[in-house]
């Protein structure tokens, strides 16, 4: 039993835990928690490495119980004190109800400022409360609390466990938002805001609203739209977009449409491209942010526009509409704007229709503008130095079948890793990373094993290798491995012909007596080489 999956349809593959991990959206330990409790068996608690070690695991999880305590404060100084009820018609002024208020767990911070602290300080020590996020220290070191006068967020990872605040200042306080400071069990740029509630409607929906900030959130979810998430008042950060993406990989940028607003979208709309998400964007008219305009206009003017939301290059080619096209210093600034995000469109056809539809709508000479992209193209392929040559060789039978022969074949699976070791035939082949890593396990001791092989790859030849462990190749023998051996020692031989006939055609043309003495070299290679191949 192979004990690994691969799906043929989309080309992923593993083992039970990457299975479970892409069907649930979670990460490995969580798998492992799963399958265990589905076949019945207890998961030990993990082993602390040292005392240091035991030290932060205590202190992350009395860190998580005092931020769970102290939501239930911030709630019930919302409900039952003078200060809190006046917080509340706040509340109540913004559209928020108590089923709202209860949903998304909302409090209230008093205005002194140690009323938190000392309801705290009886049950945690002074060092813990520190570190917290949930308290600052003054000139003299004494601590205080940090929120103050405030209607309160709680912030929750993905598990529901809240980890830090969000707070929104009554009156004219400022900052008009301050968040929790960053801590053992919040990090400001890996935690995506109405995440934990918003999973389950990620998953049947697929896709995401990406709004900036709390009561843009709890608008558009109270209008109908729970797969609705918030970047917490900044753009997107890759972290936030790996995370994000574990869920979906189609996203609705809402921002504000302020200045800030913009440039928030075009960061994270570079963010997003990069990590492959197919993206749109919803600027609201009227200037008005989500939470404004669904009060104003109402929850169903809102779902049409999100529906009607244009792909990202539209937004971005009425962007560069509002630079003065009448001049070329206007369209070059224009074109600037676009190309990187034209640059990054993975699909040759599709960016050569955005390209078309670019120079129409910005009336810009379509040659100028495939020169450009042009140029761009061979910015964005010069990271990658691939041989034309060995890419037409990539994936032949005998590369794939070797893979199955390291694999399967226990009798000479050892002969066959040092064979290719000695003579290094999967050099330049696509397949390499494959062979290297499977020659590497076989050589150091180990039964190579797709799923731990899998670990150490990346995601083009994950696939790669799960879709040839599953190819069926019949019964093995040591005559079929030498063939395949033949057949890609043939293939180097080729490719070296190849080149050398063209560096004998560029010898030929010179005249230089230097030139000569390197012909008859490169002729004398030629039919060593030529020999060989007859040979094999």
């Amino acid at each position: 039993v192979k004990q690994i999956y691969h799906c043929f349809g989309c080309g992923v593959g593993g083992d039970v835990f990457k299975f479970v991990m892409e069907m649930e959206k979670c990460g490995f330990p969580e798998a492992i928690r799963l399958v265990a409790e589905k076949c019945g068996i207890a998961v030990p608690p993990p082993r602390e490495r040292s005392p240091e070690e035991r030290r932060e695991n205590q202190q992350r999880t009395a860190l998580v119980k005092m931020h769970s305590e102290a939501a239930a404060f911030f709630a019930r100084q919302l409900e039952t004190t003078p200060e809190g009820k006046a917080a509340h018609a706040y509340l109540e002024d913004r559209g928020l109800d108590q089923e709202a208020i209860v949903r998304f767990g909302l409090g209230y911070a008093p205005s002194g400022g140690d009323v938190l602290l000392r309801e705290f300080r009886v049950k945690y020590a002074e060092k813990l409360l520190g570190v917290s996020g949930l308290f600052s220290t003054d000139a003299s070191g004494r601590l205080y609390d940090r929120f103050r006068r405030r209607i309160m967020f709680p912030i929750a990872n993905e598990s529901g466990k809240v980890v830090a605040f969000g707070g929104r200042a009554l009156g004219d306080d400022m900052p008009k938002y301050l968040n929790s400071s960053e801590t053992p069990i919040y990090s400001k740029s890996a935690v995506l805001y109405n995440l934990d509630k918003a999973k389950e409607a990620l998953r049947q929906r697929d896709f995401a609203i990406l709004v900036e900030g709390y009561m843009d959130t709890i608008g558009v979810a109270r209008a109908g739209h729970a797969n609705v998430i918030a970047s917490c008042g900044t753009s997107l950060t890759e972290s936030q977009a790996k995370l994000l993406g574990r869920f979906t990989q189609r996203v609705v940028v809402n921002y504000d449409p302020d200045s800030a607003g913009q440039a928030a979208t075009e960061r994270s709309l570079t963010l997003l491209l990069e990590q492959g998400f197919d993206v749109r964007v919803l600027q609201l008219p009227g200037g008005k942010d989500p939470d404004n305009f669904i009060k104003a206009d109402g929850a169903a003017e809102y779902a049409k526009l999100l529906g009607a939301s244009p792909a990202y290059l539209d937004y971005l080619i009425a962007r560069a509409r509002q630079t003065d096209l009448t001049s070329g210093e206007g369209k070059l600034r224009a074109v600037n704007f676009l190309m990187p995000y034209l640059q990054r469109i993975p699909n040759r056809l599709l960016r050569s229709e955005w390209a078309t539809k670019i120079a129409e709508q910005l009336r810009i000479e379509e040659p100028v503008l495939r020169e450009s992209l042009k140029r761009a193209a061979v910015e964005r392929r010069s990271n990658v130095q691939t041989n034309p040559e060995l890419v037409a060789r990539a994936g032949k039978p005998a590369e794939r079948r070797l893979i199955q022969l390291l694999i399967e074949s226990d009798d000479f699976r050892q002969r066959l890793a040092e064979a290719i070791r000695a003579t290094d035939l999967h050099r330049g082949l696509e397949t390499e990373q494959i062979l290297a890593a499977l020659v590497e396990s076989i050589l150091s001791g180990g039964r190579p094993d797709p799923a731990d092989l899998a670990a150490n790859l990346d995601e083009r030849h994950r696939r790669l290798l799960f879709e040839i462990a599953f190819e069926s190749g019949g019964a093995a023998s040591w005559e079929e491995a030498e063939s395949c051996l033949r057949a890609l020692r043939r293939g180097q031989v080729d490719a070296e012909l190849a080149a050398l006939q063209k560096e004998i055609e560029v010898q030929a043309a010179s005249k230089s007596p230097e030139s000569s003495e390197a012909l008859r070299s490169l002729l004398q290679r030629k039919q060593e080489l030529t020999k060989l191949s007859q040979g094999m």
